[in-house]
C-alpha cells in the first residue's frame, strides 16, 4: 500500500518537461540560430557545382543516406510541431519566446543531401538565390549627353536634329498645339521627308482632324507628305476626309475610284463602279469610268454565256481549245484577243463580236488589226488572215494592205509558225527592198531571195546566196539557171 502511495506522489510530483533556462543549448531556437549561422558561414565557400565530390555528414558525424541518420532525421521531422507548441507556452515574459519563428522549410542536413522535402528549397544554391538580391553590377558608360533622352527636356529643333541622326526621341512631351505645331515646322525646314513623317504620324495621332487638317492646309509641304503617307498605308476614310476638307473634288473621285480594286465580287465592282460614273471627274476620266463599266458589264454577260456553251461541249473551238481563264476583270485588248479567238464570225449585234468591241471603245484600226492577228494565226486561221488584209475599191479590184505594215506581219506569222508559202506571199508585200531581202534571208524563203536579186540585177548577191541552200535543190538549179541566162543583164 505504500509503495503504490509513494508511486502517485512521484508521478504528481514529477514532469517530463524540463524547466526554461537561458543557458539550455537543447533549445530548439539555439539550435535554429545555430544552424542558421553556419548556413550563413558556407555561403562564400560552398559550390554546388562540387557537391558530388563531397562524403555529405550530418552534425552528429554521421553519413548523410545511412539507416540511422534517416531514422533521427524522420524522428525530428515529426516531432519538430510538438515540441515547437510546448516553447510557445513557456516563460511569457522570455524575449526569445517573443520572437517569431516561422517554420522552416528547409534544414541544413537537406543541404548537404542535395534533396530537401515537399515545398522547400532543391538545393543550397536555391536557396540563398531565393531571397531577393540587389544587383549592384554598376551600368555601362554612356555619353552624358544622352541622358536627357530619357528625361524629354529636348526643344522642338533639338528633337528634329535627333531624329534626322537617328536617334529615339520621344514626342509626347509635345502636348500644347503651339508645340506640335512649332515641331512641324522645324522638320519642314530641314527637308528631310523621314522626319516629316513621323512628326505627322504623330500629330496624326494626337490631334482631331479638324485641327490637322486646317494646320496642314496652309503648310503644303506637309500636306503633301500626308497625302503620299495615307496612299502608302491605304486609309483611304482619311484620304477622302482630307479631299473634301480641301475641296479636291477630281482627287476625290478618283480616290474613290480606285477602292473598287477592293471588291473581288464581279457583279459588286460592277454596282460601284456604276456610282463612280456620275462623280466629278474630268473629261477623259469620266470617259474611262463609263468604259471599265461597261467592259464589265459585257465581261459579266460574255463569260456566262460562254461558261455554259463550254459545258455544254457543242461548240467547237470550246472543245479544241478550252478556255485557260476567266474573262472577268480582264483589259480590253485581253478581251479583243478573246473575242477574235472564240467569236471572231459572230455577227456585230453580240456583244462577244470583235466588230462590235471594235466600235464600243473605240479601238484603233492598228490596234485591232494586230489583235486579230495574232489571236486567228494562233488557230492557223489562213483564210481569216487573208481576209484581214484584204480590201477592195470602188471598181471591185481586191488589194492588200496592212496598217501595221507587213514586215509585223510576217514576224507574227513566223511565230504562230505558218507555212513557207505563206509567209513568202507576205514577205513579197513588204515594200522596202532592204527589208524584205533579211527577212526572206531570217525566215529561209528563197524564191524571195533569188526573185528579189534578179530584179536587182545583183549576180554576186545571188551567187554568195547559192551556198546557203541546199545542194541538187530546186532552189540551186534556178539559181544556176538564172546565171547561166544570157537574157539578164547583170550590174556586177
Amino acid at each position: 500500500m505504500n509503495r503504490i502511495k509513494g508511486d502517485e506522489e512521484e508521478y504528481w510530483n514529477s514532469s517530463k518537461f524540463k524547466a526554461f533556462t537561458f543557458d539550455d543549448e537543447d533549445d530548439e531556437l539555439s539550435q535554429l540560430k545555430e544552424s542558421k549561422r553556419a548556413v550563413n558561414s558556407l555561403r562564400d565557400f560552398v559550390d554546388d557545382d562540387d557537391e558530388d565530390d563531397l562524403e555529405r555528414v550530418s552534425w552528429t558525424g554521421e553519413p548523410v543516406g545511412s539507416i540511422s541518420w534517416s531514422i533521427k532525421e524522420t524522428a525530428g521531422n515529426s516531432g519538430s510541431s510538438h515540441e515547437r507548441e510546448q516553447l510557445k507556452n513557456r516563460n511569457s515574459f522570455s524575449t526569445y519566446a517573443q520572437l517569431p519563428k516561422p517554420a522552416s522549410t528547409y534544414s541544413l542536413s537537406s543541404f548537404f543531401r542535395g534533396r530537401t522535402r515537399p515545398g522547400s528549397f532543391q538545393s543550397l544554391s536555391d536557396a540563398l538565390s531565393d531571397t531577393p538580391a540587389k544587383s549592384y553590377a554598376p551600368e555601362l558608360g554612356r555619353p552624358k549627353g544622352e541622358y536627357r533622352d530619357y528625361s524629354n527636356d529636348w526643344g522642338p529643333s533639338d528633337t528634329v536634329r535627333r531624329l534626322r541622326k537617328g536617334k529615339v526621341c520621344s514626342l509626347e512631351r509635345f502636348r500644347s498645339l503651339q508645340d506640335k505645331i512649332q515641331l512641324l515646322e522645324e522638320a519642314v525646314s530641314m527637308h528631310d521627308g523621314n522626319v516629316i513623317t513621323a512628326v505627322l504620324i504623330f500629330l496624326k495621332r494626337t490631334l482631331s482632324k479638324e485641327i490637322l487638317f486646317r494646320e496642314l492646309e496652309v503648310r503644303q509641304v506637309a500636306l503633301r507628305h500626308l497625302i503620299h503617307f495615307l496612299k502608302e498605308i491605304g486609309d483611304q476614310k482619311l484620304l477622302l476626309d482630307l479631299f473634301r476638307f480641301l475641296d479636291r473634288t477630281e482627287e476625290l473621285a478618283l480616290s474613290h475610284y480606285r477602292e473598287h480594286l477592293n471588291i473581288q465580287d464581279p457583279e459588286k465592282r460592277k454596282e460601284f463602279l456604276k456610282t463612280c460614273v456620275g462623280l466629278p471627274f474630268s473629261a477623259e476620266d469620266s470617259a474611262h469610268i463609263q468604259d471599265h463599266y461597261t467592259l464589265l458589264e459585257r465581261q459579266i454577260i460574255i463569260e456566262a454565256n460562254d461558261r455554259h456553251l463550254e459545258s455544254a461541249g457543242q461548240t467547237e473551238v470550246f472543245r479544241k481549245h478550252p478556255r485557260k481563264a476567266s474573262i472577268l476583270n480582264m483589259p480590253l485588248v485581253t478581251t479583243l484577243f478573246y473575242s477574235c479567238f472564240y467569236h471572231y464570225t459572230e455577227a456585230e449585234g453580240t456583244f462577244s463580236s470583235p466588230v462590235n468591241l471594235k466600235k464600243t471603245f473605240k479601238i484603233p484600226d492598228k490596234q485591232y488589226v494586230l489583235t486579230a492577228l495574232a489571236a486567228r494565226a494562233k488557230l492557223r486561221a489562213w483564210h481569216d488572215v487573208d481576209a484581214l488584209f484584204t480590201t477592195k475599191n470602188w471598181l471591185g479590184y481586191t488589194k492588200k494592205r496592212a496598217p501595221i505594215g507587213f514586215h509585223r506581219v510576217v514576224e507574227i506569222l513566223h511565230k504562230n509558225n505558218a507555212p513557207v508559202q505563206i509567209l513568202q506571199e507576205y514577205v513579197n508585200l513588204v515594200e522596202d527592198v532592204d527589208t524584205k531581202l533579211n527577212l526572206a534571208t531570217k525566215f529561209k524563203c528563197h524564191d524571195v531571195v533569188i526573185d528579189t536579186c534578179r530584179d536587182l540585177k545583183d549576180r554576186q548577191q545571188l551567187l554568195a546566196y547559192r551556198s546557203k541552200v541546199d545542194k541538187g535543190s530546186a532552189e540551186e538549179e534556178k539559181i544556176d539557171a538564172l546565171l547561166n541566162s544570157s537574157q539578164i543583164r547583170w550590174k556586177n
